[in-house]
């Protein structure tokens, strides 16, 4: 499947951007779908997983009770509203899916994940 992230931007730091992932096929039914980032110079990070039948979401320790992760099925979409964006925010992210199913894991990893889209470059400004 692909996916195609969007959604990114420049934004200063407290405001607040919205992210999309839309996947490419009219029957995508993955297991879960996860958002990551990477740092210019860090590894990606994960940042939040939901299933995408619903019921289970997780998220990252650095994003907490700032951004949240949102699905529309009848669409094929996931979002990410992320507010209250810091500096530190800043990353390319990516979305990805994964069929595989399996216990719940925390954190997801990257190596559970088949599919990923291109990235979305935010930027926080201080």
């Amino acid at each position: 499947v692909q996916l195609q992230a969007s959604g990114g931007g420049l934004v200063q730091a407290g405001g607040s951007l919205r992210l999309s992932c839309a996947a490419s096929e009219r029957t995508f039914s993955p297991y879960v779908m996860s958002w990551f980032r990477q740092a210019p110079g860090k590894e990606r990070e994960f940042v939040t997983a939901m299933r995408w039948t619903g019921g289970r979401t997780d998220y990252g320790d650095s994003v907490k009770g700032r951004f949240t992760v949102s699905r529309d099925i009848a669409k094929n979409i996931m979002a990410l509203q992320m507010n209250s964006l810091k500096p530190e925010d800043t990353a390319v992210y990516y979305c990805a899916a994964t069929d595989r199913v399996g216990p719940w894991r925390s954190p997801w990893r990257r190596a559970d994940f088949d599919s990923w889209g291109q990235g979305t470059l935010v930027t926080v400004s201080s």
